[in-house]
């Protein structure tokens, strides 16, 4: 696992069909790969799920700050 502490790292994603850049710490990047591999689904998809989650919200934070979120939580459900 990376360690805590650096800063964020832009990657791309593909999302519907579409590409964008998302910039995370290596930490979150390392902790949505295992979720991806424990749900059994791609990246990709998992990214989308979120994505498609966060923009019903009433107030949407941003792809990064919602995938942040999503992490969180589902640091304090398991």
């Amino acid at each position: 696992m990376a360690p805590p502490y650096h800063p964020p790292v832009k990657r791309s994603v593909e999302i519907a069909g579409h590409k964008t850049s998302i910039s995370l710490e290596p930490l979150f990047w390392d902790w949505l790969r295992q979720a991806a591999g424990e749900e059994g689904v791609p990246l990709n998809a998992l990214v989308a799920r979120i994505d498609a989650e966060r923009i019903t919200a009433e107030t949407p934070p941003g792809l990064a700050g919602a995938i942040r979120l999503w992490l969180a939580a589902r640091a304090l459900d398991g």
